[in-house]
């Protein structure tokens, strides 16, 4: 792929850190620092990012990056505007760690949005459970991770503490493998986890509040850190907002049972809510689908579809007459019970 730049004259490298319109930049020749004014359109999904492999000037003040080459994953959130807007945090990973805190009690359905934009990256997630020497006793663990596995079909769970080191050396041998990216809320020990792996203290670490288990962002923008045992490491900032954009596929994967049960549904457009011959509906009575899954699997659903709706006109135009039907469903239902009433 980067062919046709070499034949320009142009140097070959990969973004380490990007900053207010300028980034980092490792090459055979060692790191610059390179302007990335070439490479800012108005789409927010195609400016440089960590992890990028990119095309740079070999000199000039400033130096330039000239390109960035196709990217094979990239790991998108919706930002808090409402224009609808994706945000890319990370590019070319091959796992994404969702780091979870032990210090408090599990919020599976944040774990469940994590996985959603994990999967639909295009990364393998792994789910850490951190600070695993804070839960009193086996029994304990075994059972947090047990709603976990439930939680993330497909998806390993590990437990690490970066206190004794328990779970390390797993965690390690996974990123060995390539590039991994650290995602999880403020106060999961990411950069704890950071400096363990890396074997040194390169990231600045707070201590989290009794009170919630929550920290300040000690990380504030996204470094990609070379690993001793192989691999690379992509640290990200505390994420408060966990915004779908455009992840039906990986809503989907996090939600295999409930798509596979829904395959044999009777109507193929069944919406699981009351419809007769639903299978997800007849798995939440026999107990084998669980209510809370259920709801979720529709929450991040319909949330997808509004921001999808938000940029794409056929979509939005389904959504006003799937609204407009259950308008008029419940508005019928109502004139029957008043006529019953009366």
């Amino acid at each position: 792929m980067f062919a046709r730049y070499d034949a320009e004259g142009l140097l070959a490298g990969r973004v380490v850190r990007v900053d207010r319109g300028q980034c980092d930049v490792v090459t055979a020749d060692g790191t610059l620092r390179a302007d990335t004014a070439f490479v800012t359109p108005h789409d927010p999904l195609r400016v440089v990012c960590t992890g990028d492999w990119v095309a740079v000037e070999p000199g000039g003040n400033p130096r330039y990056v000239r390109t960035y080459l196709p990217r094979r994953t990239a790991f998108v959130r919706s930002t808090s505007s409402k224009r609808s807007e994706g945000q890319i945090l990370a590019a070319n990973v091959d796992h994404a760690i969702v780091a979870v805190s032990l210090a408090v009690d599990l919020d599976l359905g944040r774990i469940e949005r994590f996985l959603a934009l994990a999967w639909e990256s295009g990364a393998q997630p792994v789910v850490v459970l951190t600070k695993a020497d804070l839960v009193p006793d086996a029994v304990t663990l075994a059972h947090l991770v047990e709603d976990v596995e439930t939680t993330a079909p497909g998806v390993p769970v590990l437990t690490v503490s970066a206190l004794d080191g328990d779970g390390l050396d797993v965690l390690a041998a996974v990123a060995s493998g390539g590039t991994s990216v650290l995602l999880g809320q403020s106060g999961a020990g990411k950069s704890t986890l950071a400096n363990a792996l890396v074997g040194s203290d390169v990231m600045e670490v707070q201590a989290a509040r009794d009170v919630d288990g929550k920290g300040r962002h000690t990380t504030t923008t996204r470094n990609l850190l070379v690993l001793p045992g192989g691999g690379v490491l992509i640290d990200t900032p505390g994420l408060r907002g966990v915004g779908l954009f455009d992840a039906e596929i990986g809503v989907g994967q996090v939600f295999s049972e409930i798509e596979e049960l829904a395959g044999a549904c009777r109507f193929h457009d069944c919406a699981h809510e009351s419809e007769p011959g639903c299978a997800v509906l007849a798995a939440i009575d026999s107990g084998e689908l669980g209510e809370r899954r259920l709801e979720s699997y529709r929450k991040l659903m319909r949330e997808n579809q509004r921001i999808v709706a938000k940029t794409d006109a056929r979509v939005r135009a389904e959504l006003r007459r799937e609204w407009k039907k259950r308008g008029a469903e419940g508005k019928a239902a109502m004139e029957v019970k008043r006529g019953r009433w009366a």
